[in-house]
């Protein structure tokens, strides 16, 4: 189920004649999405030795599977930031996320890549959203940025009222990844695609354990070392579990859907602060322009039937643009963080050498640049102010406590029901589902796509959650901490970094 942006551009392996003769760096940034390419690119250009290892390929995760809006309006976003911290911190966020996206724009008009520079919209869909939307409006206020009040927007769907946002941006993110792949090359650094970072150890210099994603004759033949100052972890997640940073995030999943539509399209990007959330952007293609719809959003994990709000999704755009005819099908992992603010910085207190960039909420492709910004200021011995608001530790956090307690509340509460339920589950899974069956001893995962049944250990290797069933995406999901695993067990995103146990 290739997006948009990654259908059609294959990504083979390094091979493992190449992975061997890397052994040191001066950082080794382990992710090769928006954030680990441009903090390396950065890195690689100042002179640093910078190895960038990848599990599967380029944008595999979350940037190759983005809307690729790239704005500093972001939904209800900067509403729930001023609520909780202030016009300080919502200042200093803004600021971080206007200086990212003027980087990526300037990159872009540097090198040739193409981008649009569009309007940007947060409405309501009705009347109750208008207070969200009005609140969107004063933090916009609040934090510098001229964004105006529109009662009438050029649009099929229901739209209310809302906040306009003039000159943000959209873009194909695959060709950004691209440079900046080139860029680190160029100045001497390493890509390593096809190769998972498992552990991180030491103190200095740190060393960091890899593992070939790719098969090996032998497991042994597959593993290798690679010593460095210093290790950016530019996971979505961290892979490591120093730092608690599983606990202090909430996994989301929401999904995408591209369409050819006859006549006019909408040219603007609107993203609706009021439920079912509502993404729109046009995408110029060779073929022409197509018509990019998201939402159906969901907790990973915890989602009954997923399918049927990406149903409804498809639904909405054939009733708002007749004719339309669907060209693609994606979905994107994301992380919220407790307070509403990024986590960027070291991944324990006062450690320099192992640093880490999460917590983007789907604003990636803003908040992933000023990360990469921040972290390579910070290892090369700048200093830019308004990155207190992207600070991993902060006493900011305290206003987190409350929505701390209570999703880990959920969270124990998912892991016993996960360990519970299967125990009055019965039957066969029908095609394109899945089903968790047995007793506590015993249980397994049983699904059944384009005809194979395949039979795994429900239990996530992370921290012993059972999985549960996305119809959607044809994937078992975590409900603790957001790990997925294909069918067959393997293993597509993190926090843990192996797959499920195959089912003897």
């Amino acid at each position: 189920m290739p997006s948009l942006w990654t259908d059609g551009r294959l990504e083979n392996p390094t091979p493992a004649g190449v992975i061997d003769d890397v052994n040191t760096a001066d950082v080794v940034v382990v992710g090769a999405g928006i954030t680990g390419l441009t903090t390396a690119a950065l890195l690689a250009r100042a002179g640093k030795k910078v190895v960038v290892v990848e599990a599967r390929h380029v944008g595999a995760a979350t940037t190759g599977n983005t809307t690729g809006k790239v704005s500093a309006l972001q939904g209800s976003k900067l509403a729930n930031i001023a609520q909780k911290h202030g016009a300080d911190r919502l200042r200093a966020y803004v600021t971080g996320n206007t200086e990212g996206r003027e980087w990526l724009l300037r990159h872009c008009d540097e090198h040739g890549l193409s981008y649009q520079r569009e309007d940007d919209h947060a409405y309501a869909q009705n009347e109750k959203g208008l207070s969200t939307a009005r609140s969107v409006l004063s933090a916009c206020k609040e934090a510098g940025l001229d964004a105006q009040w529109v009662d009438e927007a050029d649009v099929p769907f229901p739209f209310a009222g809302g906040v306009r946002l003039r000159e943000q941006a959209q873009f194909d993110p695959i060709p950004y990844l691209s440079s900046l792949v080139a860029e680190l090359e160029k100045h001497g650094g390493t890509l390593l695609q096809g190769v998972r970072a498992t552990t991180v150890s030491g103190t200095g210099p740190l060393r960091v354990s890899l593992r070939r994603t790719a098969e090996a004759q032998d497991t042994r033949d597959a593993q290798h070392t690679v010593t460095a100052q210093r290790v950016v972890l530019a996971t979505g997640t961290p892979v490591l579990d120093r730092g608690f940073f599983f606990a202090r995030m909430e996994a989301k999943r929401s999904y995408c859907l591209a369409f050819d539509v006859p006549g006019d399209i909408t040219r603007s990007m609107y993203l609706s602060v009021d439920s079912p959330t509502r993404s729109v952007r046009y995408a110029p293609t060779p073929t022409g322009d197509k018509l990019i719809v998201g939402g159906a959003g969901h907790t990973v994990g915890r989602a009954d039937h997923p399918k049927n709000a990406v149903t409804e999704l498809a639904r909405w755009a054939a009733l708002h643009y007749p004719g339309a005819v669907q060209t693609h099908y994606w979905s994107a992992q994301d992380y919220h963080p407790i307070d509403e603010l990024p986590y960027v910085g070291p991944l324990l207190p006062k450690f320099e050498n192992l640093l880490v960039a999460t917590g983007f909420d789907k604003w990636g492709m803003t908040n992933g640049v000023a990360a990469a910004l921040a972290l390579s200021s910070r290892i090369l011995g700048g200093r830019m102010d308004w990155a207190a608001a992207f600070a991993s530790w902060s006493p900011h956090e305290l206003s987190g406590i409350p929505t701390a307690l209570q999703l880990n509340m959920q969270v124990g509460l998912h892991l016993a029901k996960g360990w519970v339920a299967p125990l009055t589950a019965s039957g066969e899974p029908e095609e394109g589902q899945g089903i968790v069956s047995g007793a506590p001893w015993r249980m397994t995962a049983t699904s059944v796509v384009d005809g194979v049944t395949r039979t795994v250990s429900p239990v996530c290797p992370h921290l012993g959650g059972v999985v549960t069933w996305n119809d959607s995406d044809l994937a078992w999901e975590c409900p603790l901490h957001g790990s997925r695993f294909a069918p067959d067990g393997a293993l597509i995103e993190g926090p843990a970094t192996r797959g499920l146990t195959p089912s003897q």
